[in-house]
């Protein structure tokens, strides 16, 4: 049994040490916004906060985790209404296939101001360096 802060819930789920966050993510919270990429920490689609920061969850072993650092998925990550990186997104119609835009997203949402390391096989770069601006263009009080 672990127990996790998840969206601002607190959690208790069962899971083997050594699972990777992202598989109690997906299979034990039911959170399926956050995917399964390459499961070696490059690709970013699996990418989440911990405590504000974005982090690879399929390298991260559960038990890394404690109640008291606070996760937050894609599902979480807006509070009331579209976070402005969500808003900018589909504004200027940044996905293709879509599968690694929950990672993209919550990758510029906790790094709008640094470099974004994640993969996307489409290819749709340039959209999402728009989305990008448009979204650290928003005040942040908003969301």
């Amino acid at each position: 049994m672990v127990s996790l802060n998840i969206n601002g819930e607190n959690r208790d789920l069962e899971a083997e040490p050594g699972t990777p966050l992202l598989w109690v993510l997906r299979e034990q919270a039911g959170l399926t916004g956050t995917k399964y990429g390459c499961g070696i920490a490059q690709c970013g689609a699996c990418t989440v906060h911990i405590d504000g920061f974005a982090v690879r969850s399929c390298s991260i072993p559960v038990e890394a985790v404690t109640v008291d650092q606070k996760i937050v998925t894609i599902e979480g990550l807006a509070k009331d209404g579209l976070h402005p990186v969500q808003q900018a997104w589909l504004d200027l119609d940044v996905p293709q296939c879509g599968y690694c835009q929950s990672g993209m997203i919550m990758a510029a949402a906790a790094l709008i101001a640094e470099q974004i390391t994640n993969i996307c096989r489409c290819g749709t770069y340039a959209r999402v360096a728009a989305a990008i601006a448009q979204a650290a263009a928003t005040p942040a009080d908003k969301n």
